[in-house]
C-alpha cells in the first residue's frame, strides 16, 4: 500500500458545495482505503490504497459525491512521492522570503507542450506561474483572489482540470504524508 493525497476542489468554499469532512472520509474508507485522514475543511484526504485502487478513486468519489450531494467537484490524486517532489520543485521559493504568496494548481492531466506555450505569461502582473508537469506553481504578490490566474483560465487553456493550494497546506500535506 501506498500513502496518497486526494485533493477536492470547491469543497466548502462559502455557503457553496457543502461537504462535511467526516462523511468524506468515510467515502474514501468505504471505497477500500486505509488510514483516511483529512486536512482542513477544503478536501484534503491523506489515505494509503494500492496503486489499482488509487487509479480509479477520483472518478469514484467524484460520482459519490454528485450522487449523494447533488453537485459536481473534480478529484485530483498525487501519492506522497509525486507530492515531496512538488515541494522540492517551486521556481518561486526564495529562502527567507515570505510564501504567503506562493500557491500550487495541481492538474488531472499533464498539459500538452503545445497549450502550454501559448499561455500569456503576461496576463495578471505582477503575479506569475510556471508549469511542472502536472503542476503549475504560482506567486501572486497581491494575493490570489485578485490574480486572473484561475483555475478556470488554465482548465481552459491547457484541456485539464486543476485545483489549488496554498504553499503552507502543500506543505502540511506532505508532513501528513510521511
Amino acid at each position: 500500500m501506498k500513502t496518497y493525497v486526494a485533493l477536492l476542489r470547491g469543497i466548502n468554499v462559502g455557503a457553496n458545495n457543502r461537504l462535511p469532512m467526516k462523511t468524506l472520509a468515510t467515502m474514501f474508507s468505504d471505497a477500500g482505503c486505509a488510514e483516511v485522514r483529512t486536512y482542513i475543511a477544503s478536501g484534503n484526504v491523506v489515505f494509503q490504497a494500492q496503486d489499482r485502487l488509487a487509479r480509479t478513486l477520483p472518478k469514484e468519489i467524484s460520482a459519490r459525491i454528485r450522487s449523494d450531494f447533488e453537485f459536481e467537484t473534480p478529484v485530483v490524486l498525487r501519492s506522497a512521492e509525486e507530492l515531496d517532489v512538488v515541494t522540492r520543485h517551486n521556481p518561486f521559493l526564495v529562502p527567507g522570503e515570505d510564501t504567503k504568496p506562493l500557491h500550487v494548481l495541481f492538474l488531472a492531466e499533464k498539459p500538452k507542450a503545445t497549450s502550454v506555450a501559448r499561455l500569456d505569461p503576461d496576463r495578471s502582473p505582477p503575479d506569475a506561474f510556471q508549469v511542472r508537469g502536472r503542476e503549475i506553481y504560482l506567486r501572486c504578490p497581491n494575493g490570489a483572489a485578485h490574480t486572473k490566474l484561475t483555475n478556470a483560465f488554465f482548465d481552459a487553456a491547457l484541456k485539464t482540470v486543476s485545483t489549488g493550494r496554498n504553499w503552507n497546506t502543500v506543505l502540511k500535506l506532505v508532513a501528513l504524508a510521511r
